[in-house]
């Protein structure tokens, strides 16, 4: 690790302790030759999840923009902040222990929608709204009806699956 301030390569760990809940370790360092502190953290690199586009365009997954979609539709409501960065890096931690590196835009949709659907029926109903294809007040209709005729808990991640197969076609153009 090169001093910032005078480009050494040698320096000390003068500390070490865990940051980002577990996610990083955080050091503080001191330069041999410039005698400066300087603060690096140590992550996990993980390898780049591609979205496949309803447009078959391929982009990286953009954490932060998911986390600009679920805030926006948790507006309003008494959804902290706190609990929506969760639900993020809930749906991350999914899409990096799959196997398979690219997902669709559809199913990242899909994994919000059920996390929402636990935390607020607004913001659900916001979030699908936005991200399915809806054509009129019958598909808003048809999404609150399917939200209530399951508002009882779900037990198996099977039914809250089969809860979000059944809203209509996921519009992902705009994604």
């Amino acid at each position: 690790m090169r001093c910032p301030f005078c480009q050494h390569p040698d320096n000390r760990v003068l500390e070490s302790r865990s940051a980002e809940a577990g996610q990083s370790v955080r050091r503080r360092r001191e330069c041999l030759k410039c005698g400066h502190r300087f603060t690096t953290y140590e992550r996990i690199e993980f390898v780049p999840v591609i979205v496949l586009k309803r447009n078959a365009e391929r982009e990286s997954f953009d954490r932060s923009r998911l986390l600009r979609e679920l805030v926006r539709a948790c507006e309003k409501t008494q959804i902290e902040e706190r609990h929506i960065e969760t639900v993020v890096d809930e749906i991350e931690a999914e899409l990096q222990q799959r196997a398979v590196r690219e997902v669709s835009s559809a199913e990242i949709t899909r994994l919000a929608l059920q996390q929402l659907r636990s935390l607020s029926e607004i913001a659900y109903i916001r979030y699908a709204s936005i991200y399915c294809q809806f054509d009129g007040i019958q598909d808003f209709v048809g999404a609150i009806e399917d939200l209530h005729d399951r508002v009882e808990p779900v037990s198996d991640q099977n039914a809250s699956h089969d809860a979000i197969e059944s809203l209509p076609e996921i519009d992902t153009a705009n994604r």
